[in-house]
């Protein structure tokens, strides 16, 4: 927000410039071989009622009619910002739905705005609609009967979580900054002792780990904790919810994440996806803000640990 006194403004961290060079490098760089493209049709009303609430999706259709406000800190909803939303959804249940009725291994869900923060009923931290949660449901909705959430961005995704909290059927487990609650649109603590309720008592695993933590660290995190969580839940289908704001570039985020732990990351993770779902697959995109390390860092996600088609 303009104070009224500066000549130059820095942008909205989650601006278009973000993923305009992921684009570019997708396109340009030694891995473009190995991808193919599809572009999707946005998402209707009836496909997000399978995670938001009816009321929360009127809302933000009528703040859409109205010229858009801002719905919870630095999370404004502008003009053109529900028609993204709603292609940023369709994308990622394209992705996922690839992946069920084409057969293919991996998908990348290249989306924005993001979406882990979104709670059925409340939009928060730059997020609309959770992009994952609905990739989860239809995933269920189409066979699946396990499905595990792995989700590196620097914040807690506390929006797939809270959708998933009274479930069995999802593990949800999230490795980011120790950072508390950030006010009433994110009650959630992310601390180790959110673990679910109900049926889904123990399917909320929270990894809260110190600023600096550094590859090492997740790295032992990973084999310590989530390997053998994702063992004992055994999914038939793995969604990975990355987000580059844990890299020691960010303005974001201070995990301290170099390019070598992305890539311990990715072959854990695509590990973990060939020995219980058959190697399926879906990775969703969250944050990330540092513009130039960050393209480079997708790539080494989910640079080619297997010579499988990328849905983007």
């Amino acid at each position: 927000m303009d104070p009224g006194f500066l000549d130059v403004l820095d942008k909205h961290p989650e601006n278009s410039d973000r993923v305009k060079n992921i684009v570019s490098i997708l396109k340009r760089a030694p891995i473009s071989p190995y991808i193919s493209w599809h572009l999707p049709t946005p998402a209707l009303i009836p496909h997000l009622l399978s995670f938001h609430t009816p009321e929360y999706i009127n809302e933000l259709v009528e703040v859409d009619k109205e010229g858009g406000k801002m719905l919870c800190v630095n999370t404004f909803l502008n003009p053109g910002s529900w028609d993204a939303t709603l292609l940023t959804a369709g994308t990622t249940l394209s992705s996922m739905k690839h992946i069920l009725d084409v057969n293919r291994k991996i998908a990348y869900a290249l989306v924005r705005p993001p979406g882990h923060h979104a709670q059925p009923s409340q939009a928060d931290g730059y997020c609309f609609l959770n992009n994952a949660g609905l990739a989860v449901q239809l995933a269920l909705g189409s066979g699946c009967k396990k499905v595990a959430v792995i989700d590196i961005d620097v914040h807690y995704g506390n929006g797939t979580a809270e959708g998933f909290y009274r479930s069995n059927k999802v593990l949800t487990i999230s490795l980011h900054m120790n950072h508390g609650s950030w006010g009433p649109s994110h009650p959630q603590n992310g601390t180790i002792d959110e673990l679910g309720e109900g049926e889904g008592y123990g399917y909320n695993l929270n990894i809260p780990l110190p600023n600096g933590t550094g590859d090492n660290g997740y790295i032992y995190a990973f084999n310590e904790l989530v390997v053998p969580s994702i063992h004992k839940f055994r999914p038939d289908m793995v969604v990975f919810v990355i987000g580059q704001d844990s890299s020691a570039f960010d303005p974001n985020g201070r995990q301290c994440l170099t390019m070598e732990g992305y890539r311990k990351i990715g072959r854990i993770v695509h590990g973990l996806a060939t020995r219980h779902s058959d190697g399926r697959l879906l990775i969703v995109q969250e944050g990330g803000y540092h513009d130039e390390t960050f393209s480079v860092k997708v790539i080494q996600d989910i640079k080619k640990y297997q010579k499988d088609e990328l849905l983007l």
